[in-house]
């Protein structure tokens, strides 16, 4: 454990210094193509240099460090994760799972191993989805499922995406040329994100699946009115409207819990003034479940809730389907290696579920994908709480370590 110790303990000083980066002072905040966004990866870009990757951008912002083969019509296996972040974010959410990929490739590189295939590390670039309410832009490019559509959606200020990529130094003309053709496999490693590890006091886990999503966008249109004049029973209020629509929402996924979650993380309340009755909202909608059926149906019923909020107090509603992904299944072959080399390594073999979406899941379309969790602190994330221990990211390391060498041996 020693020598994963002192790995991990480099690892962890990378983590920090990434996390020193961000948009605002007290808080880390770096989102997709900001000042503070490109600092950072221009940071991966060193680090990936100076460890001997053959390294670049692509034109949606990737940061990628290739490792390849003399083997003639090699395929490609990826490591990645994210560098974005949330809004006063934590240290650990997709960077952990770039700077470990990183040290796993260092040692590769030292030991001077005969790779049967390239290997590539991504570090992308929009895994949250923050500034224009999509995610998984980076991974979609290299996975070939871009919507060109996307290029259009602007942000808070206005701005497109595609001037955006353009600002970047990007041309959003080429990100096709920027897909992966010859996908091998797929590999993350990420921080559990819930508290299951953190409960039973072991450092990782396999991921076995990661769960579907739907986001939408909601806008509630009723009547600004004067609050002192209009009576409480003639009044068309966007905002309570808004409100009973999240309240029975919440009760809902309540009763289906075991299989569910559905959030409100947005709250818009247009042209606000403490005197005016709220005449238009919006806000978000994010239903998960890893069972495609009761997603569906959820998602049918949660959408007539809504409905049924607006025809009561006569305000219109417009309903935006945003995004939607399926619920994923990690490859069995993959995450049988995997779940080999946690126990090799003396860990007990444990399986999870991922509630929280992946850059795995677009690329689970065109590769076989696996995932290692993290434990992390009372499975904190999103929070500036978050917290993974050196001790288990060694571990980590020497699962991941024995896991790829496996691969390499077994060559898929």
């Amino acid at each position: 454990m020693g020598k994963y110790l002192e790995r991990a303990e480099t690892v962890v000083k990378r983590i920090e210094e990434l996390s020193s980066i961000t948009e605002e002072q007290g808080c880390i905040t770096r989102t997709y193509g900001t000042k503070a966004f490109l600092e950072g990866r221009n940071k991966v870009y060193d680090w990936m240099v100076a460890a001997g990757l053959e390294t670049s951008f692509d034109n949606i912002g990737n940061v990628r460090g290739k490792l390849l083969s003399d083997t003639l019509n090699a395929k490609t296996f990826v490591i990645g994760s994210h560098i974005d972040t949330v809004v006063n974010a934590g240290k650990f959410d997709g960077p952990l799972g770039v700077l470990m990929g990183l040290d796993i490739l260092e040692q590769l590189i030292q030991s001077k191993a005969k790779l049967p295939f390239h290997i590539e590390l991504i570090a992308f670039s929009d895994e949250e989805g923050v500034r224009f309410h999509t995610t998984y832009l980076g991974s979609k490019v290299v996975a070939g499922s871009f919507e060109s559509i996307t290029l259009d959606r602007k942000d808070a200020n206005g701005i497109a995406l595609k001037e955006v990529i353009a600002e970047n130094g990007g041309d959003y003309l080429l990100l096709e040329k920027d897909k992966i053709e010859d996908w091998l496999g797929y590999f993350e490693i990420h921080i559990e994100q819930g508290p299951v590890l953190y409960e039973r006091n072991i450092p990782v886990a396999v991921v076995t699946a990661i769960a579907g999503q739907r986001r939408a966008e909601i806008t509630f249109i009723g009547v600004a009115g004067h609050a002192g004049t209009v009576p409480m029973d003639m009044r068309q209020d966007a905002l309570a409207t808004a409100a009973d629509f999240i309240i029975e929402t919440e009760k809902f996924a309540l009763l289906k819990k075991d299989k569910l979650v559905a959030t409100t993380g947005k709250l818009e309340v247009v042209q606000s003034a403490s005197n005016v009755i709220p005449g238009k909202v919006i806000c978000s909608l994010d239903l998960r479940s890893a069972d495609l059926e009761v997603l569906n149906i959820a998602y049918e019923k949660i959408k007539a809730i809504c409905d049924e909020a607006a025809e009561k107090r006569k305000v219109l509603v417009e309903w935006n389907l945003v995004q939607q992904t399926t619920p994923t299944l990690c490859d069995e072959k993959l995450t049988n290696q995997l779940k080999d080399s946690i126990g090799k390594s003396g860990y007990p073999i444990i399986e999870l579920v991922s509630g929280a979406g992946h850059d795995g899941v677009p690329i689970s379309a065109v590769s076989p994908i696996t995932m290692l969790f993290v434990r992390c602190f009372k499975g904190i994330s999103h929070n500036p709480l978050e917290n993974a221990e050196t001790v288990d990211i060694a571990a980590a390391i020497e699962v991941g370590e024995g896991f790829i060498n496996m691969v390499l041996s077994n060559k898929l």
